[in-house]
């Protein structure tokens, strides 16, 4: 299914400042335009690269070095608004920045159109968008972060790719003049979310935010020939299971499957390659937790966002730390809080679960112990190219957390610990045409629900496919459907939970339609 998702919109500066333009024009379009990407005879034919694209924002009706300009008149005023009341608070900061925005642009219109050179009301009102964004948002980054569409922003210098969720990858305009302006942009972001001392300087040449919508930020500069960014938008936050029933990653019977899984107290490992959607799985999981319940979150950058739900349960979100780039009398980073130096306070805080947004470290081991000492129904995302390879992957990470564990130790911790592994899978057609002219698209969905049931032939975990893919009678259906594999312990604990075994006798699930895909799966 495409994977075209509303957003559940954060405050939007930009809404506000264009209720205060007293026209009567229509909001104006994003001031980037898309460099239309090459495509080769095998993808999308050239009548899809004729047809016209709505999201395409219009060009500024001048160069961005007067945007510069109006930047730095703007901020100057603002600036002295600032230091002449000593009281004024961030918002009234916006505030009072609309309005001396408007007054500079409205004086430099004034001469623009003595030169000769009539602007219209809604070129004006782009010049005003910008410079607004360039000083209090993410300046000529905002029309992507504002496209609902938009999966990943990917920037080497003044080199630019979107990955879209309902179209192919495409070339933008450069983000900004230099690389040094691209660094800037960046601190300056890193200021407005707030996030203690982070920043790319060649101190601490890497940085990872979360931005204020919720997009994940990752930033290399200084250790690279040219800074290095990765945005990676989190386009949901109030999805439950039922709507991603709706969007196809699961049918009925999964999410039916799952809602117990949650309910009854299962540890469950999401795993899956990156951008695949294990967050969003994950998230819409964690709405199932009753509203009585504390849980603790755990994460690098806030993704989860669960602390933000009104209808999610009582949450104690914790947030990682970078450092300030020095380091200590004993080597380490000073300022710094892993994951790890953050489990032992978070167990203290009388929690029922812990949710890790993303084990990628040392932080497996606390996790792993929590899901065995607590109540069950801890929850985690993992990077793993199958669901047997998470197995792996955990016993990789512990033997990495530098504890002395042993493999034998590691794998029995892990077979205790976790009940179920959900694998999510990505299938990326949005570069071919079927035979018909239709274009590919983007397909995300759960193959496989795998049950860990402990210990097996040497000393690994044994494992179970109780949701898998099936091909049967020239039929094949690449997504979970149920195979009628899981322990009768786990079944009682599921029913308990309000769970129909009925479901796992339907060989076929609850899809409905096949897949829809441009190659064969």
């Amino acid at each position: 299914m495409t994977d075209t998702r509303p957003e559940t919109p954060a405050p939007d500066y930009r809404t506000l400042f264009a209720k205060a333009l007293d026209e009567s024009t229509s909001p104006g379009a994003p001031v980037l335009r898309p460099v239309p990407a090459q495509f080769s005879p095998t993808r999308l034919p050239d009548s899809a690269l004729r047809a016209s694209d709505t999201s395409a924002p219009a060009a500024l009706p001048v160069g961005h070095e007067v945007i510069a300009e109006l930047r730095s008149q703007a901020s100057m005023r603002i600036g002295e608004a600032a230091g002449a009341d000593a009281s004024m608070t961030e918002q009234d900061r916006r505030q009072r920045g609309q309005s001396i925005i408007m007054q500079v642009v409205s004086e430099w219109a004034t001469k623009y159109a003595a030169s000769g050179a009539d602007l219209t009301p809604q070129q004006e009102r782009t010049v005003r968008e910008a410079v607004f964004d360039e000083l209090f948002r993410a300046g000529r980054l905002q029309p992507l972060l504002d496209d609902p569409n938009v999966e990943n922003i990917i920037i080497y210098g003044d080199k630019v790719r979107v990955d879209y969720a309902d179209r192919p990858t495409r070339s933008w305009d450069p983000i900004a003049k230099t690389d040094r302006d691209l660094i800037n942009l960046i601190n300056h972001l890193a200021r407005m979310q707030g996030q203690g001392e982070r920043a790319l300087t060649p101190a601490t040449p890497n940085l990872n935010l979360r931005l204020a919508d919720g997009s994940r930020l990752a930033a290399s500069a200084y250790i690279t020939p040219r800074p290095s960014i990765v945005i990676r938008r989190h386009r949901t936050r109030g999805q439950g299971l039922d709507d991603m029933v709706r969007w196809g990653t699961i049918d009925s019977s999964l999410a039916h499957f799952l809602r117990a899984a949650v309910r009854g107290r299962k540890n469950v490992i999401v795993v899956g390659s990156q951008g695949v959607g294990k967050t969003s799985l994950l998230r819409a999981m964690a709405r199932e937790i009753p509203r009585n319940e504390r849980v603790g979150t755990l994460e690098s950058e806030y993704e989860l966002h669960l602390h933000e739900d009104p209808e999610g349960p009582e949450v104690v979100a914790y947030e990682g730390r970078e450092s300030n780039g020095e380091r200590g009398a004993d080597g380490k980073l000073q300022g710094e809080l892993s994951l790890s130096d953050l489990f032992p306070q978070l167990l203290r805080m009388s929690l029922r679960r812990v949710i890790v947004g993303e084990v990628r470290s040392k932080e497996v081991v606390p996790m792993l112990h929590a899901m065995n000492e607590g109540e069950g129904g801890s929850m985690a995302t993992l990077h793993a190219r199958s669901p047997q390879l998470s197995i792996e992957r955990l016993a990789t990470l512990c033997l990495e957390a530098g504890i002395g564990m042993t493999e034998a130790l590691a794998y029995r911790l892990i077979a205790q610990a976790v009940d179920f592994v959900v694998y999510v899978r990505l299938v990326d057609e949005s570069e071919l045409v079927a035979p018909s002219g239709k274009p590919g698209r983007k397909h995300r969905f759960v193959s496989h629900v795998m049950e860990v049931t402990g210990i097996g032939e040497g000393g690994r975990p044994s494992y179970q496919m109780v949701f898998a893919p099936r091909e049967q009678d020239g039929r094949r259906e690449p997504r979970a459907v149920p195979h009628g594999n899981i322990s009768q312990t786990c079944l009682e604990d599921l029913v308990r939970a309000g769970f129909d075994r009925r479901v796992l006798q339907n060989p076929w699930g609850s899809w409905g339609a096949p897949l829809e895909t441009v190659m064969p799966l």
